[in-house]
């Protein structure tokens, strides 16, 4: 049996007409029969192109405003019925219906509406509901039609009509079908997001075309894709392919410096921050950040809330590091960090931080909240006798937004709001202290006069005794232990001041 599908008559109803002309121009020249509604018969008469009215074949004109055009037997009896089904040509031709081989349909712009306006009745409109039926329709019955979901698709019609005179394959018919339901799923996905921001239906659906291939995945064995649309977060200005692993690095880092309210540095390596600070300046920011832990920072990303000046690009330009993302790059700047060709150079975009995480696990999905809490001055209980003073407040502060972007168990210990010492990953909370310390004394930091923050309550005093051993003379944690006492007491015993914040912000 011949797979092979001539083109002799074409249903065409797109909202957007780019790129149409020359194939609108190429179907005329073949012979093919054209049949149109309203705006896209308005088109293709102005080319002097003869178009059949769907309004002929229904008997109907369109109704309600345009809702209905299409929705009609003689439309989609005509795309639906079986060619080598006898029962089906028997009532084509009893029904008159016309066969229908070429289906080209856009949907109404559903996404880009909802991003330029609040008026829920204007975003209802752009719910197409005749387009992706028709775009279902003619993907189902791929056997005999041809469908062309979206104007991206124009290249691969364009070649059939050129190269093959407008005859499909069926391997061709089948690939068009696919990329239907992509168009369809992906369409159907932003229509559900957009009604469940307010009903929270426990659903989850993620379609996206946007797919990009990456080098690998978290090794060179393993396949990598991001799926979405980086471009709304930053804008790439140089460099090599970004990576799987830069990828998370800068969502960790993004993430971190989102919480930081003054001039801020931060060097992520391994999703974990190895370097962090406040400044009044980026120049002073960028040195105390690199001070925390200059070893680890090679090879490392960096971001930063601040624009780039040609002062701090060049004690940048010193370290070897692979992404460097900031909200500009004075003059100069760029050509600086440029001059090293696989070096990513990224400008971060004003954008809403998604309010909700995925983890694909166990051949299933979790789905949480995202852990945007930020605690205030005013979030803090003072538990013990001493308070802290303003300095270790806020210090404790910073410790606490830090050590919330840190692997649990997780602790971190900051002086002057500098990073200068970080605990990550560790099976016990009094490790991650032991770690944290000695991290600060290998690179010629004094814990003394230092704040400790805990990114879950201790279980026992021995952390803050560790704590205090070390010179570090206040602590913020969430509490909630049954044994808070204990810490509490010794903090007490010793002059310490610890701060309760009743949040944990685990971090596996």
């Amino acid at each position: 049996m011949d797979e092979n599908r001539k083109i002799r008559s074409a249903l065409v109803s797109v909202w957007d007409k780019t790129g149409l002309e020359p194939i609108i121009r190429k179907l005329h020249v073949l012979g093919v029969k054209l049949i149109s509604t309203g705006g896209t018969q308005e088109y293709i008469q102005s080319l002097g192109i003869e178009s059949t009215a769907v309004e002929s074949l229904t008997g109907y004109p369109a109704v309600f405003g345009g809702r209905v055009k299409t929705l009609h037997p003689a439309v989609f009896g005509g795309i639906l019925f079986r060619r080598d089904d006898p029962e089906h040509l028997s009532e084509q031709k009893q029904f008159h219906i016309e066969p229908v081989d070429l289906v080209i349909v856009d949907l109404y712009p559903f996404s880009k509406t909802v991003a330029t306006t609040n008026l829920e009745a204007d975003i209802i409109e752009k719910i197409d509901i005749g387009g992706i039926s028709l775009i279902r329709a003619a993907a189902k019955n791929y056997s005999d039609v041809l469908v062309v979901p979206s104007v991206d698709d124009y290249p691969v019609l364009l070649d059939i009509l050129e190269q093959h005179q407008g005859i499909s394959t069926l391997a061709q018919r089948r690939g068009m079908a696919a990329r239907s339901f992509a168009v369809s799923s992906e369409y159907d996905t932003a229509i559900f997001n957009y009604f469940n921001r307010v009903e929270q239906l426990p659903a989850i659906r993620i379609a996206s075309s946007q797919a990009v291939s990456l080098r690998y995945g978290e090794n060179p064995h393993q396949k990598g894709t991001f799926y979405g649309d980086q471009s709304a977060v930053f804008e790439k200005l140089h460099g090599k392919e970004i990576s799987y692993n830069n990828l998370l690095d800068l969502e960790a880092g993004i993430s971190l410096v989102h919480d930081l309210d003054q001039a801020a540095f931060a060097i992520l390596k391994h999703n974990n921050a190895c370097g962090v600070a406040q400044r009044p300046t980026a120049v002073q920011a960028w040195e105390a950040a690199l001070a925390g832990d200059p070893i680890s920072a090679f090879g490392g990303v960096l971001v930063t809330n601040v624009p780039v000046d040609k002062v701090t690009a060049e004690q940048i330009n010193k370290l070897f590091f692979e992404i460097i993302l900031a909200p500009d790059y004075e003059a100069g700047v760029f050509e600086l960090l440029a001059s090293k060709k696989n070096r990513i150079i990224l400008r971060s975009r004003p954008f809403e931080l998604a309010s909700v995480q995925f983890r694909s696990l166990l051949n299933g999905v979790l789905v949480q909240d995202k852990d945007l809490k930020t605690e205030s001055e005013k979030d803090l209980t003072t538990a013990t006798n001493r308070t802290a003073s303003s300095e270790e407040l806020s210090d404790l502060l910073f410790a606490n937004r830090l050590v919330k972007h840190a692997r649990s168990n997780a602790i971190v210990i900051v002086k002057n709001m500098q990073l200068i010492g970080v605990g990550a990953g560790q099976t016990s909370r009094v490790d991650a202290v032991k770690q944290a310390i000695e991290k600060a004394r290998s690179f010629g930091f004094d814990p003394r006069g230092a704040v400790m923050a805990s990114d879950a309550y201790f279980p026992f005093s021995d952390s803050v005794q560790l704590a205090h051993e070390a010179g570090i003379t206040a602590v913020i944690q969430p509490g909630g232990s049954v044994r808070d006492g204990d810490s509490i007491a010794f903090a007490n015993e010793n002059g310490m001041a610890m701060v309760m914040t009743g949040v944990r912000h685990f971090r596996h």
